[in-house]
């Protein structure tokens, strides 16, 4: 019997898949376990602004567009990550124009945002949004 996948994509109220999924499974598990994590299991779903901005009114109570929305169903202390990641794909879209950026390079270093909150980084602060801003480097140079 196969074990079901620990990464799974899924898309509501768009037309949108990953490419390449195996190779974002395996980059993804391999960062993850460069922190000493291991994933139990966690789901991508990828949206539109107004699907992720009702899911921020109505859980978060947050009026506001944003790229990812991060549900931690990890166990406490666990070192098994296991979450809900929600990803915008209008607003990766807009801030890869803004920043410059390819658009498959800047949904990665959302991706991987939502995973670096399942293991404990924040970044509320100046501070803290400067190591997650290095974690994710990090992570994205460990891409083949």
């Amino acid at each position: 019997m196969n074990n079901p996948p620990k990464i799974e994509f899924y898309s509501e109220d768009i037309d949108f898949q990953i490419d390449k999924p195996e190779y974002i499974q395996n980059w993804i598990e391999k960062c993850v376990q460069e922190n000493s994590f291991s994933i139990e299991h966690i789901n991508y779903i990828f949206c539109s602004d107004p699907y992720l901005l009702d899911i921020n009114q109505k859980y978060l109570n947050h009026d506001y567009f944003t790229d990812i929305i991060t549900f931690d169903n990890s166990e406490p202390e666990s070192e098994d990550l296991e979450g809900d990641l929600y990803i915008s794909i209008d607003r990766v879209r807009d801030n890869a124009l803004q920043l410059d950026q390819p658009f498959e390079r800047e949904l990665h270093r959302v991706m991987i945002h939502g995973v670096l909150h399942l293991m404990g980084f924040q970044d509320k602060t100046p501070e803290q949004e400067s190591e997650m801003r290095d974690q994710e480097d990090k992570c994205l140079n460990l891409q083949p």
